[in-house]
């Protein structure tokens, strides 16, 4: 597997603590890992933007726009945010940074913005993006009341697009899961034919506290 995608259920559900904790578990196995990230809106008031994170976690040197093209400040959807700062997103310019982050490491982790439908232009979406990068899909749901919906509806998203969707990771997944949480893990296993694996709470700023986590 030459990479992953990450996408989510939705918008805070922990798709750049899982990004990070793929792209160090790979670094940490002896792997050159290249990270991008099509679009970061939320960068006003964030004390570490999600670049800067998942560059920290693969050990990269990559330049801020070679791991994310467009930044924005209000933490709003990136096909909003772009009009709001007057620079909208060029899915030609998408497609040039994902080849060069690809060619500078042997294993990418590619995060997306949102969820799986989330426009970054009008007429061109993540799920689009995801076609274009061609990556196995991993989606992040939280294990709480309403995840199994979202999660069948996103897994199901991305096999339409005839993507393969590598694994489906539950978080923050709590110490004592509840019987819900738990029924929640094992029925998207088995309705979703998928593999769902777990991450607790993680200090998103110290990476020797991470488990590790492959696909």
């Amino acid at each position: 597997m030459s990479g992953v995608l990450v996408t989510g259920t939705g918008t805070e559900v922990g798709k750049t603590v899982v990004s990070c904790v793929l792209a160090h578990t790979a670094l940490e196995a002896g792997v050159r890992v290249s990270v991008f990230k099509p679009a970061v809106s939320g960068i006003d008031g964030s004390a570490k933007p999600d670049h800067e994170r998942l560059r920290h976690a693969a050990g990269s040197i990559q330049a801020d726009d070679e791991i994310a093209p467009y930044r924005y400040g209000p933490a709003v959807s990136p096909h909003l945010a772009a009009e709001m700062a007057g620079n909208p997103v060029d899915p030609v310019r998408l497609r040039a940074g994902l080849d060069a982050a690809r060619a500078d490491g042997d294993f990418l982790v590619c995060e997306g913005v949102g969820g799986f439908l989330v426009p970054l232009c009008p007429d061109y979406l993540i799920r689009d993006f995801a076609i274009d990068a061609g990556l196995p899909v991993v989606v992040v749901a939280s294990p709480g009341l309403g995840t199994i919906n979202h999660t069948l509806l996103t897994v199901e998203a991305a096999r339409a697009a005839r993507l393969v969707v590598a694994a489906v990771v539950m978080t923050p997944w709590p110490p004592s899961p509840t019987a819900m949480e738990e029924s929640n893990r094992m029925t998207i296993e088995r309705l979703g034919k998928v593999q769902v694996q777990t991450i607790g709470v993680v200090d998103p700023d110290d990476p020797l506290t991470w488990p590790a986590l492959s696909v």
